[in-house]
C-alpha cells in the first residue's frame, strides 16, 4: 500500500522514540497547555523542539494538538504558542476551533493546519469550507462510513483526508461530551475527561429506605450501558485508502508503550505486506475492548461493549530491551517472570515473534537469580537471538 501515512499517539518522549521504532511515519503530540490529553505526561517546549529533530533526523512528521475549546482568555497564550511552533519545525497543529485556527493564521502563517476530529467534519461543504480557509488536512469524523468519505475526497481531491483506524472510541458524536464535566467537574473538551462513560452503573430504587442500589441490564449482557467497542479497521485499510484517506490514525496517547509497540507494529505490517491472521492475532496480545468497524460500512448498531471496561491481552508485558551483547540482553523489567518461563520477542526486525525458554537471568549487580521481580531493575537474560534497543519481551498467558 503506497502513499500512505501511519500517525500514532505518544503521550511522552519514551512512547515517540517506541512509536518511531516500531513503523509510524508520523507521530501526534501534545504541549503542557491546549490539549486534550492533560492527563497524559505531554511535552513541554523544550521536548516539542527536541522531538521535532528526532522525528526528521528519521525522515518522519510530527503534529502538535492545540484541539481544546478554547475561553478568550486563552487566545493571546495560542498566538505565542502557534509562533513558537512554527520556530521550531512542527510539521502541522491539529486544531478544532475556529477562533483558534485565526489564532493560528494570524501569528504562524507557515505553519500547516490540521482540522481535528473535534470540528465534527462530516459532510463535503465542511471540508471544503476549511480548504477554502487554508487547512491542509483534515481529520474525519468517526461516524463516517467508506462511501461518504469516497465523496468528500471526489468533491475536495486538494485536501488531505486523515481518519481514525484503531483505538478507544467516545460514546458521544466526535468526542463532544459533558459527561465527565457533569460527574467529576472535570472538563472534557479541555483535556480533563475521566473516560465516566467507562464505569459501571446503577440506577437507586427510590422505594427502598434503605438506599439500596438496583443494577441496571441491558438485555442480561451487563451494566456498561455507555462503553463504546474499540475501533479496529486492519483488516479494510486497502478500502479507506481506496476512499481517498492519506493518514491511519491510531488513538491513544494514554496508552502504554507496550500497547503502542503492539498495534504501530501490527498496523505497520499490515500496510506494508496485507492484512493476515498474524495481524489479527497480534492485535488482541494488547489490552483492548471487543472491537467493531464502527460506521465504515454504514448504521452499525453493535458498537457498544456491554460486558466488561476493558479485555485484557493475550499476553504479560515482561518489559523493554535496552541493549545486547555477548548472548545477554539488557531487560528494563515490567511484570514479574521466572527462568523457565518462555518468553516472546516484540520487535519491528526479523526476530518478531520469536520465542525462547529462560534459562539464565541476572541483577544489574551481576547476581544470578530464578526470580525477577524488581520493577524497573535492569536484568541481564541469557537469549539466543540478538535483539535490538527498542525491542520488547512479553509471555503468552495461559488458555
Amino acid at each position: 500500500m503506497k502513499n500512505v501515512e501511519l500517525l500514532a499517539p505518544c503521550g511522552n518522549f519514551s512512547k515517540l522514540k517506541c512509536a518511531l521504532y516500531f513503523g509510524a511515519d508520523a507521530a501526534y503530540i501534545g504541549g503542557k497547555d491546549f490539549s486534550l490529553r492533560s492527563f497524559a505526561d505531554n511535552f513541554t517546549r523544550e521536548e516539542i523542539a527536541e522531538a521535532v529533530k528526532l522525528a526528521h533526523s528519521s525522515g518522519k512528521k510530527l503534529y502538535v494538538t492545540a484541539n481544546v475549546f478554547a475561553r478568550n482568555a486563552d487566545m493571546p497564550l495560542l498566538e505565542d504558542y502557534f509562533e513558537f511552533l512554527q520556530n521550531s519545525g512542527a510539521d502541522a497543529a491539529i486544531i478544532s476551533d475556529s477562533g483558534v485556527f485565526a489564532a493560528a493564521k494570524k501569528s504562524a502563517p507557515k505553519l500547516d493546519i490540521h482540522i481535528s476530529t473535534q470540528a465534527n467534519l462530516t459532510n463535503k461543504y465542511a471540508v471544503r469550507f476549511w480548504k477554502e480557509q487554508g487547512a491542509t488536512r483534515v481529520v474525519l469524523a468517526r461516524e463516517l462510513s467508506l462511501s461518504e468519505i469516497e465523496e468528500i475526497h471526489s468533491f475536495v481531491p486538494e485536501i488531505e483526508l486523515e481518519a481514525f483506524v484503531h483505538g478507544a472510541m467516545c460514546i458521544s458524536y466526535s468526542g463532544r461530551c459533558l459527561l465527565s464535566n457533569y460527574l467529576t467537574g472535570r472538563e472534557s473538551n479541555r483535556g480533563e475527561c475521566v473516560q465516566a462513560c467507562r464505569w459501571k452503573y446503577a440506577i437507586s430504587k427510590f422505594d427502598d429506605s434503605s438506599g439500596g442500589a438496583m443494577q441496571i441490564q441491558q438485555d442480561e449482557r451487563g451494566t456498561y450501558i455507555l462503553n463504546s467497542k474499540d475501533l479496529n479497521m486492519s483488516a479494510h485499510l486497502e478500502k479507506l485508502a481506496n476512499a481517498g484517506v492519506c493518514s491511519f490514525k491510531i488513538e491513544g496517547r494514554m496508552k502504554s508503550e507496550y500497547y503502542l509497540a503492539t498495534v504501530i507494529n501490527a498496523y505497520r505490517r499490515c500496510i506494508d505486506g496485507g492484512y493476515s491472521q498474524v495481524v489479527e492475532r497480534e492485535l488482541l496480545t494488547a489490552a483492548h475492548r471487543d472491537y467493531t468497524t464502527a460506521y465504515a460500512f454504514g448504521n452499525n448498531d453493535k458498537t457498544v461493549n456491554y460486558d466488561d471496561s476493558q479485555t485484557k491481552g493475550d499476553c504479560d508485558y515482561i518489559g523493554n530491551v535496552l541493549g545486547c551483547d555477548g548472548g545477554l540482553v539488557t531487560l528494563e523489567m515490567r511484570t514479574r517472570f521466572k527462568c523457565g518461563d518462555v518468553l516472546e520477542v516484540l520487535s519491528p526486525t526479523d526476530n518478531f515473534l520469536k520465542s525462547f525458554t529462560l534459562e539464565e537471568a541476572y541483577l544489574s549487580t551481576g547476581e544470578r537469580v530464578d526470580d525477577c521481580k524488581l520493577v524497573q531493575e535492569h536484568y541481564k537474560i541469557k537469549c539466543p537471538y540478538a535483539l535490538g534497543a527498542g525491542d520488547i519481551i512479553r509471555r503468552r498467558k495461559a488458555l
